[in-house]
């Protein structure tokens, strides 16, 4: 057993200097039409939380055979509903249909140069049924992986519910990575098919996707077939006998093609995690637990009501939200979704509320990095539109600071939506950390408390439990959409997960707790700064500059500093026309969260170096503030980013 230990004064953890007291209950006319308006699920969990997952898995997800066992738990593995065989693709499909369904709306799909789909139930599962056949006339059986690189269109969708039926792995890399990315994630997984575009719609043009294909496969000698949808209109060479439309291949396929029923613990997907050092690590989720996780929380925690709510999120499928949160968790649902091919800014900054406003959705699910570029844009974008459809808010990818999160709920919202802020991660599948909007009041930044049926505990750095203050976020009970490890690498998957805190799983989040047990999340403990002694996170100093009403976004990194260790380093994008001086800045900082926490140097920039799914680099940024040359830059969105930051870097001002 590990102490109790209140480390609100110590400096041998992560220090938690922001303090945010606004509180929002869920109002009452929320509270009226929710699926959980008390405590009832946290009790019963609490109770005994494998026989509450059994009751999820019993009635949200329709099994072949039943299983035996709920959790087999011989640490780092688990093992979820052993015994019990289901299809994934028939819970997210068939059965909706067999229902009376069929009509239902699966997706209004919107292509970015305003071209659009509506695809009902019906026509998924006739769509899925026949590429599934497809894929076996290319030879994939169960237990194969099929690698898929395509842009937002309703076929990526279909690839991976075509993949489930007949029981062979899907591995999804995101569109914008490069050739090099594909080819390890290819060779890694040792996949049979590739499945592509010839390109797709971003920022008003067609972006090649076959051309990094066909370099990417040059390396990969296990590629027996390449299907080739087609988006862009893009010319592209075709391999005879390697390379095959996916429109032909569709044409002549069979129409029926029934859902095999697999082990609960079939490997459903791989999903490639980068890290900043080594090569990709390949997280393996399978089949029943995963498929309760992402039903249960995308029921509850976006409170879903599959017969009138039309819900968003703004994931690519080639991230693990895309994977729990478009696809699996809202069809498994029979949820109506919106699919958005393109970027929030064409052809105008207030693309995606015109949006809402043409589908009428009602659940909205973005992250904060979309938020605070929103705001640098201004609240007379959303002011545009009507969104008085929308109910219900959330959060994912990042801790999102208090002030992002109040003018999301004020111009997105209107003062009346609920936000859920949630943490979770590729490894846990599903989300882990999150209010429930009819029962949690939310506090602003704070991700609250555990869902039910999750275990979870902040440490400090000795393992101690800390019941007040910073540290280390850490899960202590198995939970069902776990990762079962990491494909090929056993020891990798106990290295990176289980050795740091004995008996327990830690991801690498620094994570405090406020005197009501709120968790806040800090972010990567690798964005941690040791300042003077004091270990500060990039989060909240980074929440403090953007509290500031001219400041848009801001990426904090602490660079070497010869008389503090660490000197903390900021990078800041202001509000669209505004200024501020950078004395005004770094006083505010001070004001908010301690003189600790002045950023030694302040630099003004117009944008930030972000990954093409929308993350900061701050290995680049403190590559800056440290005056190194810049490593491999071809993750990023907008290269040039970089080359502005290291020519403001020069003539910043800094503290005297």
């Amino acid at each position: 057993m590990t102490d109790e230990h209140d480390t609100s004064g110590d400096h041998d953890t992560i220090d938690a200097l922001l303090d945010e007291q606004r509180t929002f209950p869920p109002s009452e006319a929320f509270k009226r039409n929710a699926l959980v308006a008390d405590t009832s699920l946290y009790d019963e969990a609490a109770r005994d939380y494998q026989g509450f997952w059994a009751r999820q898995a019993a009635e949200l997800v329709d099994w072949q055979d039943d299983w035996h066992t709920i959790c087999e738990w011989e640490l780092p593995y688990s093992k979820w509903f052993v015994g019990g065989r289901l299809n994934v693709s028939y819970n997210c499909l068939d059965r909706h249909v067999l229902a009376g369904n069929g009509d239902r709306v699966a997706f209004h799909w919107e292509g970015e140069p305003g071209d659009s789909r509506t695809i009902t139930y019906a026509a998924l599962l006739a769509e899925v049924q026949l590429f599934a056949n497809a894929l076996k006339s290319l030879g994939v059986a169960k237990g194969d992986r099929v690698n898929i690189y395509l842009p937002m269109v309703p076929e990526a969708a279909v690839a991976m519910l075509a993949c489930a039926r007949i029981g062979a792995a899907h591995s999804v890399v995101f569109g914008g990575f490069s050739a090099q990315s594909l080819t390890d994630r290819i060779n890694d997984a040792e996949a049979k098919v590739l499945i592509t575009a010839d390109g797709g719609y971003r920022r008003g043009e067609v972006f090649p996707l076959k051309t990094a294909a066909d370099e990417a496969i040059a390396g990969c000698p296990t590629i027996e077939h390449v299907v080739v949808v087609r988006r862009g209109g893009n010319e592209v060479q075709m391999v005879p006998g390697r390379d095959h439309w996916y429109h032909d291949l569709v044409e002549a396929a069979d129409p029926v093609c029934p859902a095999e029923p697999m082990d609960s613990e079939q490997l459903l997907f791989l999903l490639y995690t980068s890290g900043t050092t080594g090569k990709p690590k390949g997280i393996m989720h399978t089949t029943g637990g995963y498929l309760t996780q992402v039903a249960f929380t995308h029921k509850y925690v976006f409170d879903l009501h599959a017969d009138t709510d039309v819900y968003w999120c703004t994931a690519d499928v080639g991230w693990i939200t895309g994977h729990s949160y478009i696809v699996y968790g809202p069809l498994a649902n029979g949820a109506t979704q919106v699919m958005y091919e393109g970027v929030p800014n064409y052809p105008a900054n207030d693309r995606f509320w015109s949006i809402i406003e043409k589908y009428g959705v009602t659940k909205f699910y973005t992250a904060p990095t979309a938020i605070r570029t929103f705001m640098k844009w201004g609240a007379q974008e959303p002011a545009k539109h009507d969104l008085s459809s929308l109910q219900l808010l959330g959060s994912v990818g990042e801790p999102i600071n208090p002030e992002a999160w109040m003018w999301y709920q004020e111009h997105i919202g209107g003062g009346t939506c609920p936000i859920v802020d949630t943490w979770w991660q590729t490894e846990t599948g599903g989300i882990m950390i999150s209010p429930l909007p009819g029962c949690t009041t939310t506090k602003p930044g704070s991700a609250t408390f555990p869902l039910p049926g999750i275990g979870a505990e902040v440490v400090d750095d000795d393992a101690q439990l800390v019941t007040h203050g910073g540290g280390y976020l850490t899960l202590t009970q198995p939970w069902p959409g776990m990762l079962r490890g990491i494909w090929g690498d056993p020891e990798r998957y106990h290295d990176t997960y289980w050795s740091r805190f004995e008996g327990r799983y830690f991801a690498g989040d620094g994570c405090k707790l406020d005197e009501q047990g709120y968790l806040w999340l800090l972010g990567r403990v690798d964005d941690v700064m040791n300042v003077s002694g004091h270990r500060i996170s990039t989060a909240e100093v980074e929440s403090a500059l953007v509290s500031h009403p001219s400041v848009a976004e801001a990426a904090v990194v602490g660079a070497n500093d010869a008389t503090t260790g660490q000197a903390i380093i900021a990078y800041v994008t202001l509000r669209g026309g505004l200024e501020v001086a950078v004395d005004e800045l770094r006083g505010h900082v001070a004001h908010e969260i301690g003189a600790i926490a002045k950023p030694k140097a302040i630099y003004f920039t117009p944008d930030l170096p972000k990954t093409r799914s929308g993350k900061i680099m701050r290995r680049l940024l403190r590559d800056v503030a440290e005056g190194r040359n810049l490593g491999d830059t071809t993750t990023l969105a907008d290269a040039s980013v970089v080359n502005e930051l290291q020519r403001r870097a020069v003539e910043a001002p800094t503290e005297d």
